[in-house]
């Protein structure tokens, strides 16, 4: 479906590899066989995660644009900002980035730790503002835009997650399309697949990539912005636009959008105790290591909806790991015994 889109390089070759999750599946009854897809482990670039999907996509439009400057937005511990810390080193260009207040979290060293003290470490002009968490478009990003054209500078707007920029669902619609490949392997087709939302463009592009084999209302997407309805509509709104764009040739309907808004309390970027205890049981099982801000919300999703019979007995689930756990360490008194 992406033959006719040019793709910059950034992950490592081949497909990112998937896991049978025994001890969690084991721990949750067995009745439903857990994987994991491990797109935390997908790059060499600062750790890499979902977002260098998506970037591969836009690297070409960047390099045909001429533009000297990245510049893009994110919360204090964004992922999404270190890869576009990182994408800017490896290209050689500089970056910009707005680092806003989106979570109410006052670990001493929340703002020095973990993603930013990487994004910083690679040469990104990161500076933090006060404003709010929002998935849309924001006025202080604009600023920055303008502040780079002031100094003489040629921007390169990226929107927080990459997503609302008009190729951000395409690395998702790669996913969808290299896992039916390693099914193909497996000898099996997974029922139901399981990942976190936020900005909208990852769980958008698997709604495309699997809606030609009738999974698209299969992707379970785990609310963690705890602006639900926002995230629906923008979500739909990415799905649609990326289904035209690759020429799908099939209508994106309201239905093919699964979003449980259950597990995104008590904020954005603050973990409840059923978050905490879903990290420390993935951890403590797997050795996997999630996060308080994405990550650790999906992981409590899978096992709340294992534990309440919302898969049938025999689904075999796929947990989509998009990596994250760099934030762990703004959180470092809430997980200092573990």
């Amino acid at each position: 479906m992406l033959e006719k889109f040019e793709r910059y390089p950034l992950t490592f070759e081949g497909p990112t590899p998937i896991e049978r999750l025994n001890r969690l599946t084991d721990h949750l009854g067995g009745k439903v066989e857990i994987y994991a897809k491990r797109d935390d482990c997908n790059s060499g670039l600062a750790l890499g995660g979902n977002k260098l999907r998506k970037l591969e996509y836009i690297v070409p439009d960047i390099l045909a644009s001429g533009a000297d400057t990245l510049v893009s937005i994110g919360g204090v511990q964004s992922n999404h900002t270190r890869m576009v810390a990182a994408v800017a080193a490896k290209l050689g260009l500089k970056c910009r980035l707005v680092q806003e207040s989106w979570v109410p979290h006052e670990d001493a060293v929340y703002d020095r730790v973990g993603n930013i003290l990487l994004t910083r470490l690679m040469g990104a002009d990161s500076r933090v503002v006060d404003d709010g968490f929002d998935i849309g478009i924001r006025q202080s990003w604009e600023d920055a835009m303008q502040e780079v054209r002031d100094q003489g500078g040629r921007p390169y707007g990226i929107p927080a997650g990459a997503s609302v920029h008009p190729l951000g669902g395409l690395g998702y619609v790669g996913f969808a399309e290299e896992v039916r490949d390693q099914e193909a392997a497996l000898g099996f087709a997974f029922d139901f697949i399981i990942v976190c939302v936020v900005t909208g463009s990852t769980q958008a592009g698997m709604v495309v990539g699997f809606k030609p084999d009738g999974r698209a209302g299969r992707v379970i997407g785990i609310d963690a912005s705890g602006t639900p309805e926002k995230t629906r509509v923008q979500v739909t709104e990415i799905a649609r636009s990326t289904a035209e764009l690759i020429e799908l040739g099939q209508p994106i309907e309201d239905d093919d959008i699964v979003i449980l808004e259950d597990y995104a309390y008590p904020a954005y970027g603050v973990p409840s105790a059923a978050t905490s205890e879903a990290i420390r049981l993935a951890a403590r099982t797997e050795a996997m290591i999630t996060d308080p801000v994405y990550e650790g919300k999906s992981m409590q999703g899978l096992i709340d909806l294992i534990g309440r019979g919302y898969f049938p007995a025999g689904s075999k689930v796929l947990y989509a790991h998009l990596g994250g756990a760099p934030a762990l360490n703004g959180y470092a008194y809430t997980y200092r015994n573990g």
